[in-house]
């Protein structure tokens, strides 16, 4: 009888470690490797450059250069790349030679009291669901003509390589 309780408990053992190395698998691919690969454009979001906006309301005639930064204030990766946003902040303030807006689904004054916050102190900000604007996730940057055409998209957080690549597409 004593070897049957070894036998179970050996077998119980076994199906224990299985389970989980099973569950640090399936938790290690959904957290590590999503995170890895969040700032990465994926090939199922369509992209929006080409597309005029219409949908916006702005005077896209005021500059040839329109910067769009698709915010949300539930999320996390946009306020991580605050430090970013100040660093556009301070772009326009020196050289003027864009606009800048913030676009939010949540309202003009919830905007601004969420990107004062967070030390970005941009003065046009519209609400409208990113939907509306083919945009799918936040944070999205969009640079615009001035016929209202995105010419350039970039998705996630940025890594610095990429702020430099809207950085120098600005100047």
């Amino acid at each position: 009888m004593n070897h049957i309780y070894k036998r179970v408990e050996v077998v119980a053992n076994i199906a224990i470690i299985l389970v989980a190395i099973s569950l640090v698998a399936v938790l290690t691919k959904r957290f590590v490797f999503t995170a890895r690969n969040q700032n990465q454009p994926t090939n199922n979001i369509p992209s929006t450059v080409g597309a005029k906006l219409s949908q916006v309301d702005i005077d896209w005639s005021k500059s040839t250069k329109n910067l769009l930064l698709i915010l949300s204030t539930s999320c996390h990766y946009c306020t991580e790349s605050a430090p970013f946003y100040k660093r556009l902040v301070q772009e326009r303030t020196q050289r003027g030679t864009f606009n800048l807006t913030a676009v939010l689904p949540q309202s003009v004054s919830e905007g601004q009291t969420y990107l004062n916050g967070l030390g970005v102190n941009i003065n046009d900000i519209k609400q409208m669901s990113p939907g509306a604007i083919r945009i799918r996730g936040t944070p999205t940057i969009l640079l615009v003509d001035g016929a209202g055409v995105v010419t350039e998209e970039w998705l996630g957080k940025l890594p610095p390589e990429k702020e430099d690549e809207v950085l120098s597409q600005l100047r």
